[in-house]
């Protein structure tokens, strides 16, 4: 990172990004071509977890390559110092982290997952069904590298 003066260290100051971020937007490659997706997710144990649809380009991608960049981002603000468009700056919170995409297959793991998600966004445990489970593609990554990036704060 080019200025130290904005790097977060802190595991806990990351987490607490991650726990309050809404959207995050998943980066894959398809034949030296990026492709970029916001997603809903949910976090547990050093993994993201995501629900799709069974069948897309992202899922396509990922069974070829499973190679992914992650990015979050919290409290957003544009702040004008002076008049002079120049002068202008932003406030902001970020992750940015890199990892591994796999399909979770298990019925045990998916619910687990699909509650994970559901906890994110404020939501209470569930007992899925197994016909529940069927209708949905449950992939994580798993992080192996991860940075945090502050400005104004």
């Amino acid at each position: 990172m080019r200025r130290n003066d904005r790097l977060i260290n802190s595991t806990e100051e990351i987490e607490d990004i991650i726990e309050k971020a809404q959207i995050c937007r998943i980066g894959l490659s398809e034949n030296n071509n990026a492709y970029i997706i916001p997603m809903n997710f949910g976090y547990q144990d050093n993994c993201l977890y995501f629900h799709c649809a069974s069948e897309g380009k992202k899922l396509a991608i990922v069974r070829k390559n499973n190679a992914v960049c992650f990015e979050m981002d919290i409290d957003n603000q544009t702040v004008k110092f002076t008049d002079n468009q120049c002068a202008w700056g932003t406030k902001y919170r970020s992750v940015i982290g890199f990892g591994r995409a796999f399909f979770v297959e298990d019925a045990g793991e998916k619910s687990n997952a699909l509650n994970f998600i559901t906890k994110h966004y404020g939501g209470n445990r569930h007992n899925f069904s197994e016909k529940e489970l069927e209708k949905v593609v449950i992939f994580k990554i798993e992080i192996s590298s991860i940075t945090g990036k502050k400005a104004g704060y």
